[in-house]
């Protein structure tokens, strides 16, 4: 594995890259080379000035070890290794953290997404864009239970949310470091970073592109946890889940005092009827159920006040490479507030 620094004809630089390229992992061994072959080849073609950072997510295989090996080759090249799987979220606040460029990009690490977008994207940056982003032109190669699941939760989001996404919008995007400063600013430990990138507004551009098939491996990503992203993603921007309730009680309340009163009048005016059992008893399961929906929502919503009451960091670094002599711009900042958060 060798990937050329190709830094010679422009010297050791003593000034923050031009470029970040921050790639989270999580068992993507068998991808490492061909990804940083094409980055660099990329990259180094555009803007000299860069730099590539790796962020393994605490993978069980061997990307650890490739992406330390890729940065001990390329002084361009730095790496994370996080303590523990804390999620691609976090993983992806812990690059932006030592992400050092005027601009930094995001991309996966199996190929989904081409690099050689990338050049479309720093021209749209220096045309005065600050946040350019891959639009997905397609699903196709999805399945179809994992694409309805994301059509309806887009729809459900853009009901219950003032926050609009961008349509096509993934982790493949190019922001400028006003952005990257704005997102680093937003407190919150339970993120939804699809979210933010429109909760923070700034100059907009898509580029739509066909998303490729994975060169390597599996998704992480099962219908269980698309799922339980999906809820936090919802109850993250918006209160209209608890809103519900309130109507619901309305709705159930009324008929209720209605009914209670008709049946008060019957009895005064005909006398006691025996209940039904069997109607009872459908009544009870049914309210009951209603009951504790809505306490699961309501769970929801505190166990997220006790995340974030907790101030636990978002990820522990267990070992970096490449930052002795380039540190980020926001890096001590950001260990600062985990330390006293």
């Amino acid at each position: 594995m060798s990937f050329s620094s190709d830094t010679s004809r422009f010297g050791p630089s003593v000034t923050p890259p031009v470029l970040s390229i921050i790639v989270p992992m999580y068992n993507e061994a068998d991808n490492v080379d061909e990804l940083l072959n094409r980055l660099v080849s990329v990259v180094s073609e555009i803007e000299p000035q860069y730099e590539i950072i790796l962020i393994d997510d605490g993978s069980r295989d061997a990307t650890a070890s490739r992406i330390v090996e890729a940065a001990e080759q390329n002084e361009q090249i730095k790496c994370l290794v996080l303590s523990r799987n804390f999620g691609k979220e976090a993983a992806l606040n812990a690059g932006l953290s030592h992400a050092s460029g005027q601009a930094v990009i995001q991309i996966d690490a199996d190929l989904q997404h081409p690099p050689e977008i990338i050049r479309t994207f720093y021209v749209e940056w220096r045309n005065g864009a600050e946040l350019v982003y891959g639009q997905r032109t397609s699903r196709d190669g999805e399945g179809a239970a994992r694409s309805f699941m994301t059509r309806s939760f887009y729809k459900l989001f853009a009901a219950v949310s003032d926050v609009k996404l961008m349509k096509g919008l993934g982790d493949f995007l190019l922001m400028d470091r006003k952005v990257v400063d704005a997102l680093l600013s937003l407190p919150e430990r339970e993120r939804f970073t699809k979210g933010l990138y429109a909760w923070v507004g700034f100059k907009r551009v898509a580029v739509p592109f066909e998303v490729a098939p994975r060169a390597h491996g599996q998704s992480a990503w099962s219908i269980l946890r698309l799922y339980l992203f999906a809820l936090g993603a919802i109850t993250s921007f918006s209160t209209v889940p608890l809103k519900i309730w309130t109507y619901i009680g309305l709705f159930l309340a009324v008929p209720s005092f209605a009914y209670g009163g008709f049946i008060v009048a019957k009895t005064a005016i005909f006398g006691v009827d025996v209940p039904g059992y069997a109607s009872l008893m459908v009544a009870v399961c049914f309210f009951s159920g209603i009951q504790l929906l809505g306490l699961g929502i309501i769970g929801d919503y505190m166990g997220r006040v006790l995340q974030e009451v907790k101030q636990r960091p978002l990820y522990l670094i267990s070992t970096k490479h490449g930052f002795d002599q380039t540190r980020s711009r926001n890096l001590e900042i950001a260990e600062i507030k985990q330390l006293t958060s």
